[in-house]
């Protein structure tokens, strides 16, 4: 359990706010998965939300599963922030994290995330105009975050008096990723560094992030710096059940010993993970309203999923050359069908290259799964 603010989250692990993949499907599939404390949006531009951007109210959209929500935004003191907080409130945001660590040109250009830790003392008050007013239009209700990182470059190390001063105004907690925005996403994360964060704020909860791919990253990076909770991203693309496994691990070391063997860890099965990915598929066809954004975005799943899945070439060209969400969804099909038979992946692969030898392409293969049904709301994974 993590408390920040007002809010109950029953995890202390967070899935971050990725940009180009956190939406309303991708956040949907990991609190399936279990073990999600909190799971955010898509970096969000406080002035294309109040223009009402199609794209933008695209990403911030949520519904009754995907609670709590946190939305996440970035911007200047030129932006309208504290306004745009209130819209994500009326929209169903039950945090609002304040982006003070993206590094990304899109993003730091506009004089947002990472840059605003090079003025901290024009983004404290930038903040506690974000904080009044999400105060005043919540009644106290919805907290206020900030997500940071350790400064701009090593001479520069200002995570743990900002965030110690953003406590003071009003902060209810901080996200600390552990690299230099200079770095972007190369090097390692100083998870060291992180805990003299934690060590500087005990008034909030500190959430650890970065490098954060295993389950046992999670809770070695609590054991290190003694953060309150970890928030992972990348780790999250390949593996959306690492919080399930995550918060195994935290439950099985805080239990005290009792003589009794622990559960036997979560361990997806490729039948599983095939299921998976085709939740995935009609989560983006109910809540994604663009195709062609879905398609897209699928293609550049596969490449993640496929990492923990084996030799499935055949499965990841037929999805990557796939020019519909049902084409993919027979592709996963044909997949999900012959292992619940018992099949194993040679045998698939030999099916599927025996249909190539013959001079039938892989997809032709595919067209024995049928005409799959795409918008049901219901499919679950065994």
């Amino acid at each position: 359990m993590l408390q920040i603010g007002s809010l109950t989250l029953d995890s202390p692990l967070l899935l971050a706010p990725i940009a180009g993949h956190c939406d309303l499907s991708f956040r949907m599939l990991c609190r399936e998965q279990g073990g999600v404390g909190l799971a955010s949006t898509d970096l969000l531009n406080s002035r294309a939300i109040l223009n009402g951007s199609p794209r933008t109210l695209e990403l911030a959209a949520t519904n009754e599963f995907d609670s709590p929500c946190g939305m996440q935004l970035y911007g200047n003191s030129e932006d309208p922030l504290p306004q745009a907080a209130c819209w994500a409130i009326d929209h169903g945001a039950k945090l609002i994290d304040i982006n003070m660590g993206c590094p990304v040109d899109k993003v730091a250009k506009k004089h947002g995330g990472s840059l605003l830790l090079r003025d901290c003392a024009s983004t404290q008050r930038l903040t506690e105009r974000i904080v009044d007013a999400v105060h005043k239009h919540s009644g106290g209700r919805v907290p206020v975050t900030a997500k940071m990182r350790l400064g701009w470059d090593r001479e520069h190390f200002v995570a743990p008096t900002l965030a110690r001063d953003l406590a003071s105004i009003g902060i209810q907690a901080v996200t600390v990723h552990g690299r230099w925005t200079v770095q972007f996403f190369s090097g390692k994360a100083d998870w060291n560094l992180i805990g003299e964060v934690v060590a500087a704020v005990p008034s909030i909860p500190v959430i650890g992030n970065g490098d954060v791919t295993e389950p046992q990253h999670a809770l070695d990076l609590m054991r290190q710096t003694n953060c309150a909770g970890v928030m992972i991203g990348r780790g999250a693309l390949r593996t959306p059940w690492i919080f399930r496994q995550a918060l195994e691990l935290i439950r099985t070391a805080a239990s005290p010993s009792s003589g009794v063997d622990p559960p036997t860890p979560f361990a997806p099965t490729l039948l599983y993970k095939c299921q998976m990915i085709r939740r995935h598929l009609d989560l983006l066809a109910k809540y994604c309203p663009c195709e062609r954004h879905a398609i897209h975005g699928m293609r550049s799943r596969i490449a993640w999923y496929s990492k923990t899945m084996g030799p499935i070439k055949p499965l990841k060209e037929a999805i990557r050359t796939a020019s519909s969400l049902q084409e993919m969804a027979c592709a996963v099909d044909y997949w999900i069908e012959h292992l619940v038979a018992g099949a194993t992946e040679s045998d698939i692969l030999g099916r599927l290259f025996a249909f190539d030898s013959g001079g039938s392409s892989v997809r032709e293969s595919q067209d024995v799964c049928g005409t799959p049904d795409l918008r049901r709301a219901d499919s679950v994974i065994e």
